[in-house]
């Protein structure tokens, strides 16, 4: 696979430092692979678009699924993680995550990481949709992703880790062959360094999280802007099932022109015996799955929605009532203390839910060993497409996958010695090929998406989509081939280039999947067809920047590498 050459519109690169790997997210499968690079002895940096605590596993709420709790077996984990993925999940993907994930949480456990404790001293263990046992460690009661944070960057900072904090990453640097060469990015503020410059390294790892923010609600923080995604299409790498966005059923619902970041209430709610029900108090759910509120989020999403639309309201309720306020506070503090900021008490009242565009299942094609089909260029977390989820992610196998995958890519840029490769990256063009929009654009993206390429698409909604968007690109695009104008870089226009660039990739591949699976919903197509859909759509950037798009023979990925090029 070779670049396409186009890159984003800024500066030439005013410093440099040279690395064995860099490392692109500060999230638990960041640095979990930094921290396994570093301890196989090479030279790492970490890029992180704002402070290494930022990203989006601090706001994850439940927790991480393993086969930890008497009698759970990584085989029942797999037959429940198969089951959420409706079929499209790489079942020996998925064995490699339920097989070593229960020793990669004993590690995260060494590290340093806390989980909450049962009374005989072993994990406290919960339920979530889609799991038939207790499987989900937690800490904090609802603030896992927020003690992972802590134990992992405070393992970075001991072991002197080098970290460049506040840099968005920009582009992949490649050699003569094609071959990962490192990365450009821009640093904001005051530090070492300041402005564009560039990270030499023969191995890139992308764990730059997902892209919540194309749409106008989402749970994930507002630096989740399809960065890593956009990297690696403009670098020639190829992206998977990206029409797979999840959206949580039960985020609180702050009113209909709510934008931005939205409070998550956990699955765990659910999962610790809270019911949906209506205006009318009637529990919905009953009858639609034999798990009822804990069925997979694809079927309580559109649960959901459907009685919202029945009942023409703009959002359902959470009862939670009968746990009492020990138990909230005890257990669901986080989640107690984001409710009342907003003036509704779940102790006292029912707490108004609607689905958000939460996590997205598909990313940049990745192997088992988190190879792209770049030479070099790695990725892992919500940024990689490894297979795992499928058609739908089951919750609380993010965390995991992270952990499983980061350690993975550790071990194979050890193993194959590619860090002994001296890196010689290409000149940066003088006139980059892609332009740069204006940052009100951001909020026009998230507009058409949320209509068009929501919880509930069609034909119409996605044509429409897809026409909106083109427009904005072509409007870009005819304004630096005519007079060599584009909007100022700086990070609200990369940002916006970035999202602009996801969108039309996710339209695309939801355009070309004809029928409803997993987090799929198509209302003009509403079965699921195995006979012609069981299989993945890929898609990668053409040197023109338009897209090249098409559909696996079968519902296996093709390698991403040659054999001749992995080393």
């Amino acid at each position: 696979m070779t670049s396409t050459g186009i890159r984003l519109h800024a500066p030439a690169p005013g410093w440099s430092i040279d690395a064995d790997v860099v490392v692109v997210g500060s999230g638990v499968a960041g640095l979990t692979a930094a921290l396994r690079c570093e301890a196989a002895g090479l030279t790492t940096v970490v890029v992180t678009k704002a402070r290494l605590d930022d990203g989006s596993t601090r706001w994850a709420q439940g927790g991480i699924a393993a086969a930890l709790g008497e009698g759970d077996t990584p085989e029942q984990h797999l037959d429940d993680t198969l089951v959420a993925g409706a079929g499209l999940c790489d079942e020996e993907a998925v064995r490699i995550l339920v097989t070593e994930g229960p020793d990669a949480v004993r590690r995260l456990i060494a590290t340093g990481a806390q989980f909450d404790e049962s009374t005989d001293g072993g994990l406290e263990l919960t339920r979530e949709g889609g799991h038939h046992r207790r499987r989900i460690a937690h800490a904090g009661g609802d603030a896992t992703g927020a003690e992972i944070s802590r134990a992992l960057v405070e393992a970075v900072r001991a072991r002197g880790l080098r970290t460049i904090e506040n840099a968005l990453v920009l582009d992949l640097l490649t050699d003569a062959e094609g071959r990962t060469a490192g990365v450009t990015l821009h640093v904001m503020g005051e530090g070492q360094h300041d402005g564009v410059g560039a990270v030499h390294a023969p191995a890139v790892v992308l764990a730059t999280g997902g892209m919540g923010q194309v749409f106008s609600a989402t749970t994930n923080p507002a630096v989740s802007t399809g960065d890593g995604v956009a990297l690696a299409l403009r670098a020639g790498a190829e992206v998977s099932d990206l029409e797979f966005v999840q959206f949580h059923p039960t985020v609180l619902f702050l009113g209909p022109d709510a934008e931005g970041q939205q409070p998550l209430v956990s699955e765990a709610v659910r999962g610790e015996g809270a019911h949906l029900v209506d205006a009318d108090g009637v529990r919905f759910m009953l009858g639609q799955h034999e798990l009822a509120e804990l069925a997979p989020r694809d079927v309580v999403a559109k649960g959901i929605v459907r009685r919202m639309l029945d009942n023409d309201a703009e959002h359902m309720y959470l009862d939670a009532r009968h746990f009492g306020a020990e138990m909230w506070e005890h257990r669901f503090p986080t989640i107690l203390a984001a409710c009342r900021a907003h003036g509704i008490d779940p102790v006292t009242q029912p707490v108004p839910v609607a689905p958000a565009a939460h996590y997205a299942s598909g990313g940049v094609r990745t192997d088992s060993h988190g190879r792209t089909t770049v030479p070099g260029l790695y990725a892992c977390g919500e940024v990689a497409c490894t297979g795992v989820h499928g058609a739908n992610r089951l919750a609380s196998n993010s965390l995991l996958e992270g952990l499983v995958y980061a350690e993975r890519i550790a071990a194979d840029i050890a193993a194959t010695g590619l860090h002994a490769r001296v890196p010689q990256p290409l000149p940066t063009a003088e006139r980059p090929a892609h332009p740069l929009l204006p940052p009100e654009s951001r909020f026009a993206i998230q507009r058409i998406m949320t209509r068009g390429a929501g919880v509930l698409r069609s034909e119409a909604s996605l044509a429409e989509a897809a026409d909106r968007l083109h427009r904005l690109h072509a409007d870009a695009r005819d304004a630096l081939d005519e007079n060599g104008k584009t909007a100022e870089p700086g990070v609200d226009t990369w940002e916006a280039t970035n999202l602009l660039c996801v969108a039309r990739v996710l339209v695309a591949a939801a355009r070309q999947r004809e029928e409803t699976r997993g987090c799929h919903w198509r209302e003009d197509r509403p079965e699921r067809d195995d006979t012609a859909w069981r299989r993945h759509i890929v898609v990668r950037l053409n040197p023109d920047r338009s897209l090249a798009v098409r559909t696996t023979d079968t519902t296996d990925f093709p390698p991403t590498l040659p054999q001749a090029q992995e080393q």
